[in-house]
């Protein structure tokens, strides 16, 4: 089984990347199931019921969120009607929404999915590290392959939480500081762990918003308004394989894809390396 992982999707270049590439990344990578963290989708803060319902028409299969989802209101009333619609599961006891949900592949397999909220240089809500268990022990009946996106700021929070969690879940897989990194490994009991997949929006940027407000926000200390960028739209994420008998990962490939390397996708052989000049 492979499943897909899209880092942060961030305003509309974002959500254009997904739309037009998101098809042919599937069927280049024989993809079973694919997640998307989109509490940036919406302008570069939280959703909308327009834009999630855009984003699963897309072909994703299951929304992960952050500290961002609550940013539109109107996501008060979506949330608790949309199952594929994740918030972190240790927020507190009444919160709407949901933080685990069970999807099914094309041909019937089922894939647990986890949202969960580092608290290292964040919102100080419910401990990650026992939710996570809890949330775990609730699907396990239902599923073996699971997979969680700990949406974190600290990289040694993240690193913690996958040593926590091999052997327990497929693979766990960083979001929120839109930065891919490259320690992407499968752990020694079958954990697949990356602890940022990356960003999917514009990269010539100041992780996803314009660069001038952003650097006068460092050089003078004033509130600024901060907009989405434009230029160097890049899909960022991994490709997780999985043994959907055992739960273990075999594999973690991290991607990262142009809108002009996307287009190509569509005519490359599956599989192929693309040749490509950056």
């Amino acid at each position: 089984m492979n499943i897909l992982f899209i880092g942060d999707i961030v305003g509309r270049p974002g959500r254009e990347l997904v739309r037009k590439g998101l098809r042919a990344l599937v069927e280049h990578h024989s993809v079973d199931l694919v997640i998307a963290n989109v509490e940036n989708a919406a302008a570069g803060f939280g959703l909308t019921k327009d834009l999630g319902d855009a984003i699963l028409e897309s072909g994703v299969d299951v929304m992960t969120s952050g500290n961002h989802i609550w940013d539109k209101k109107e996501v008060l009333e979506y949330i608790p009607l949309e199952p594929r619609l994740l918030r972190p599961a240790n927020y507190p006891a009444g919160v709407p929404g949901r933080g685990t949900y069970v999807a099914q592949t094309g041909d019937g397999r089922a894939v647990g999915v986890i949202n969960v909220m580092g608290r290292v240089f964040m919102m100080h809500i419910d401990d990650p590290f026992m939710v996570v268990l809890r949330e775990i022990e609730a699907i396990r009946h239902r599923a073996r392959v699971i997979i969680v996106d700990f949406h974190a700021e600290a990289t040694s929070e993240k690193t913690a939480m996958g040593w926590h969690l091999d052997g327990k879940v497929t693979a766990v897989i960083g979001t929120h500081t839109h930065v891919q990194t490259a320690d992407e490994r499968v752990l020694p009991n079958g954990t697949a762990y990356l602890t940022d997949a990356g960003m999917t929006g514009p990269h010539d940027s100041i992780i996803g918003m314009e660069k001038e407000p952003t650097l006068a926000r460092f050089l003078t200390a004033m509130p600024v308004k901060f907009e989405p960028a434009a230029g160097n739209p890049r899909l960022n994420g991994a490709v997780v394989e999985a043994d959907d008998k055992t739960g273990r990962a075999t594999r973690i490939t991290r991607i990262s894809y142009s809108e002009v390397e996307l287009a190509q996708l569509a005519g490359a052989p599956r599989g192929a390396p693309l040749q490509v000049t950056r």
